[in-house]
């Protein structure tokens, strides 16, 4: 109830102009504590020379980001640019054969870039769940899949695999377990296809065309093997309406995003700030609000322009591959709260959906949620953070069902039913915004640390406690009834397309 519920436009005003001045006193807050402390002792690793014209230096702090566009960024454009002329070489010549080509061209980058014996360990996997895809038992797979998963996360099985490739360079170590944990994932989904396959099973060529797709290879995303494998048995290639100029703007977009967060990066220190917990406690409630939401927002953007560029290379390739990540900022159930749709969309698939059904009983639900990040906590890499991340997001999972089922109980549903719609929407949009600082506060400790989400969460509801806590929960209601807005305009829109299909 209430989603479709319209608000009058001065009120959707009075939010946008709330949040607005929020962000911008937020924001003001960030910036002079960056001013103030680019010269810190204690910041000396995380904060380096940059814009010496603008009298201003650069936030490094996060060693993806500066890897991609420092000792990783000439690798990424020499082997995509390669396949990409590759790609269109073979679609226009071979279109029948393009995922063979793909696979040799993946198989020689990967070769080039980090060796024989590591192209060996990912073919032993490959061969070992093909071997286990043969039995056509799902629990065998997902035994055997796991089992090899640990192997590249757990010490000491994961160290001593790593100790066959003999050299070293910057990136080793990036590469190979990258590689080598998307390499499972995909070898999984392709013998859970193959076990639910009536007839027969897919050929050991299937797998090795689907794993060593380049653009996927290192970094993912994970697309599950049935979607792989129809979109490039496709023989005719067709582009919609448009494709072109949607690509080029959507690639666009990304340049402009890694620009923006080049300069973000020489003003505002989000990322080096939470360091010094000392330095924190000077900060004002807002100013650490502002931090801890900030470091969401630019996680989401990281995974934004990392699988946006990907994606865009898939789509040259004629393949719909998973859409970046829901923006942070339009998010305030735990249900959408991802930042690897790929891997959500495979966890979905084969395990939270698989156990969860429908979603409505709650034993099932907790079960399900439980397994999920289980093998969650496995692909990330079992170490304590992890855990803590794993449990806290797993418990708001399911809370939030809890609560949902708690609501739909008679007595509640017909109350709601005897409010007015517009006033159901800001009832449930002060729970949302409950729901928003939760999503925060329980992700701030896997992008950031344990100790800087204990201390904004002790800020905002303890010592910060009225004042703060009920102003920023009132700043976020507004944020939410914006979300909500957005939502709804959305609905109406595919609620007309669908009349329009039916007529």
């Amino acid at each position: 109830m209430g989603v479709k519920a319209a608000l009058p436009s001065y009120e959707l005003g009075f939010y946008a102009l709330v949040v607005t001045c929020a962000v911008v006193y937020s924001g003001s807050g960030i910036f002079e504590a960056s001013r103030d402390s680019m010269n810190r002792k204690a910041f000396r690793d995380g904060i380096k020379p940059g814009w010496h014209y603008f009298g201003r230096k650069m936030d490094v702090a996060d060693f993806e980001w500066v890897m991609w566009f420092t000792s990783f960024r000439n690798v990424i454009i020499f082997a995509l640019s390669g396949h990409v002329l590759f790609g269109k070489i073979c679609s226009m010549t071979v279109p029948q054969h393009r995922a063979v080509m793909y696979m040799v061209y993946g198989i020689s980058a990967v070769l080039g870039s980090m060796g024989l014996v590591y192209l060996m360990i990912i073919l032993s996997h490959c061969l070992v769940l093909y071997s286990v895809a043969l039995a056509k038992q799902k629990w065998l797979c997902y035994v055997a899949g796991l089992c090899c998963l640990a192997s590249f996360k757990v010490e000491p099985f994961s160290s001593w695999q790593s100790g066959f490739v003999t050299g070293a360079f910057d990136l080793q170590d990036v590469l190979f377990y990258g590689g080598s944990s998307f390499t499972i994932m995909r070898c999984m989904s392709f013998a859970l296809e193959s076990s639910e396959r009536k007839e027969g099973i897919y050929s050991i060529f299937d797998l090795l065309k689907y794993n060593f797709y380049l653009p996927f290879f290192f970094f993912g995303p994970v697309m599950t093997f049935d979607q792989f494998h129809a979109q490039v048995s496709t023989r005719e290639l067709r582009r919609k309406d448009d494709e072109m100029k949607n690509i080029q703007v959507h690639a666009l977009l990304h340049l402009g995003a890694i620009i923006a967060v080049d300069i973000f990066f020489h003003f505002f220190y989000i990322l080096t700030l939470p360091s010094d917990l000392k330095f924190m406690n000077r900060l004002s409630d807002w100013s650490l609000a502002g931090l801890a939401y900030s470091n969401l927002v630019y996680d989401w953007v990281k995974a934004a322009v990392m699988f946006g560029v990907i994606n865009t290379i898939a789509r040259l390739d004629h393949l719909d591959p998973p859409q970046p990540p829901k923006c942070i900022t339009m998010l305030y159930v735990f249900a959408e709260t991802h930042f690897d749709r790929g891997i959500n969309d495979w966890l979905c698939k084969y395990v939270y959906d698989h156990i969860g059904e429908n979603h409505d009983n709650i034993m099932k639900e907790l079960v399900a949620s439980i397994a999920t990040f289980a093998i969650t906590t496995l692909w990330l890499g079992p170490c304590e953070i992890v855990y803590i991340w794993s449990a806290i997001n797993c418990f708001g999972l399911n809370f939030e069902l809890w609560v949902q089922k708690f609501f739909q109980q008679r007595l509640f549903a017909k109350l709601e039913a005897k409010i007015p719609e517009g006033m159901s929407r800001r009832i449930r949009a002060l729970f949302g915004a409950v729901n928003f600082w939760a999503i925060v506060l329980y992700n701030i400790p896997a992008l950031n640390s344990l100790e800087f989400a204990l201390l904004v969460t002790k800020r905002l509801l303890l010592t910060g406690f009225p004042v703060s806590t009920l102003s920023i929960w009132f700043i976020t209601y507004c944020g939410v009834q914006l979300i909500k807005e957005r939502e709804r305009i959305l609905a109406i829109e595919e609620e007309k397309t669908e009349k329009t299909k039916v007529e």
